[in-house]
């Protein structure tokens, strides 16, 4: 069975097992129950992807810099999953 549906498996409310308890029996873990994503906004993505049009070369440290300069508080991290979460990748010549 997977993780997935081991999850969905878990009653937040009316069980008379606890979170706790579910979690340990399913093998799962607690944060993984609670943990809820928060979507990326919408101006960021676009942002991203007008700049990307004008230099595909910027990678994810450069696309930082870029966003900080235009007032965003990011970080490279944050950059990185945005640009996953958009399918954008560097464009530049690879080893080998």
């Amino acid at each position: 069975m997977s993780r997935r549906q081991r999850q969905a498996m878990v009653e937040r409310k009316g069980s008379r097992l606890s979170l706790v308890r579910q979690c340990s029996l399913l093998d799962i873990s607690r944060g993984s129950v609670y943990y809820r994503p928060t979507p990326a906004r919408a101006g960021d993505l676009d942002l991203m992807d007008r700049q990307y049009m004008k230099t595909p070369f910027y990678g994810s440290r450069r696309m930082k810099v870029w966003l900080r300069g235009q007032g965003q508080p990011v970080g490279r991290d944050r950059t990185r999953r945005l640009m996953r979460l958009a399918g954008l990748e560097a464009v530049y010549r690879r080893p080998n």
